[in-house]
């Protein structure tokens, strides 16, 4: 602790912090243009561990669970709803594809700033508010991991029926 604030300020500040944390970085992820998110690099592509989302499904039941996360594009009038897959075109899985990588960003950066409590509170709540962090950020980058790594595997086997369909008009 850097600094020493009386315990009901302590509180107020941490939940004031949170919220501009949570909004902040949402906000600024938000105004991230699409073209600056790489699916393939390093911080987002699949790792072989992950066997393209599987690991994610099977060992932490991530179907059952993913739904019940709260879709912050709700809170923007420009986001993008990661929900339901509204259809099957290309372009449009390419985007939700990159919006994946834009939430599991904003989920990351907003774990990193859990750390700024300890500046102002004990090491154990300083804990707690990582712990916080860890709570509420990694299912949702699970899920954005998992959702990226079926629809990649779906825009594959799109493009494969295009090709072969492509092929077979021109025989």
């Amino acid at each position: 602790m850097i600094f020493h604030l009386p315990s009901l300020w302590t509180i107020a500040l941490d939940f004031i912090v949170w919220l501009v944390i949570h909004l902040g970085v949402s906000m600024s992820v938000a105004k991230i243009k699409p073209d600056a998110f790489d699916p393939e690099s390093w911080l987002y592509r699949g790792r072989s561990w992950e066997r393209e989302g599987k690991i994610y499904k099977v060992f932490l039941g991530v179907r059952k669970w993913k739904r019940v996360l709260p879709d912050g594009a709700a809170v923007f009038r420009s986001g993008f709803r990661k929900k339901h897959l509204r259809n099957q075109d290309a372009v449009y899985i390419h985007r939700f594809i990159i919006e994946t990588c834009r939430a599991e960003l904003a989920h990351w950066v907003i774990f990193v700033f859990s750390f700024v409590f300890f500046i102002w509170n004990d090491w154990w709540v300083g804990m707690i508010m990582v712990a916080y962090a860890l709570i509420v950020n990694i299912p949702c980058i699970i899920a954005q991991r998992y959702n990226r790594a079926r629809l990649k595997r779906f825009n594959r086997r799109c493009a494969e029926r295009t090709l072969s369909r492509q092929t077979e008009t021109r025989t």
